[in-house]
């Protein structure tokens, strides 16, 4: 006899509800770990998520005469995936790389974005036709893309750009470890001119 067969109708009902939510959120999260590359981690979120789902299913399948039972587990998963992907935003695992486009093509944008932390690629580029415009790509952590984007929008308001998930970066060139030594000052411009 199951274990939650004594629960009044009520409580059952918000139990699997909550369950539903639960393990629909962990396979969200599950998901963009995997997306990610943290194996460990989503063997670790897949076994709570296939747990409190099986819990859940299960109490349901027992019970497939109550109809307010099903609804509950559907309502569950509905919501489930709303919570799953506001979770995850507010996790803001990993990186994300964003490329903008500056039409300014003075350095400002690049100059900006490195005086605030970040690590930015400034490359002149030509779009064809009109004037050069600076093209900018960083790489950073999804929770300072917000920071990231402010700036951007602060140097040049009509500048345009694209944000790119990352499943793996590897930053092993640290440009202002140049300064020091060669008298280095001008960001990425400075060593393609050079060449």
């Amino acid at each position: 006899m199951s274990a939650f067969a004594e629960l009044h109708p009520v409580l059952l009902t918000l139990l699997i509800f909550s369950a539903r939510i639960l393990d629909v959120s962990l396979g969200t999260v599950r998901t963009i770990v995997v997306f990610r590359g943290h194996r460990l981690l989503a063997a670790v979120i897949g076994f709570f998520e296939i747990t409190i789902w099986v819990i859940a299913a299960g109490q349901v399948l027992h019970n497939l005469d109550e109809w307010y039972l099903i609804v509950a587990y559907a309502a569950g998963f509905g919501t489930g995936n709303y919570v799953g992907i506001w979770l995850e935003s507010k996790l803001a695992i990993g990186r994300e790389m964003v490329s903008a486009i500056s039409f300014r093509a003075d350095g400002r944008l690049a100059r900006l974005l490195r005086e605030r932390g970040f690590r930015a690629i400034d490359v002149d580029a030509d779009m064809g036709r009109g004037p050069a415009v600076d093209l900018v790509i960083t790489v950073t952590r999804r929770r300072r893309v917000p920071e990231l984007l402010a700036a951007i929008l602060e140097a040049d308001p009509e500048a345009q750009y694209s944000i790119s998930d990352i499943k793996m970066a590897h930053e092993g060139f640290d440009p202002t470890a140049l300064a020091p030594r060669a008298g280095y000052s001008g960001g990425w411009r400075s060593i393609m001119k050079r060449k």
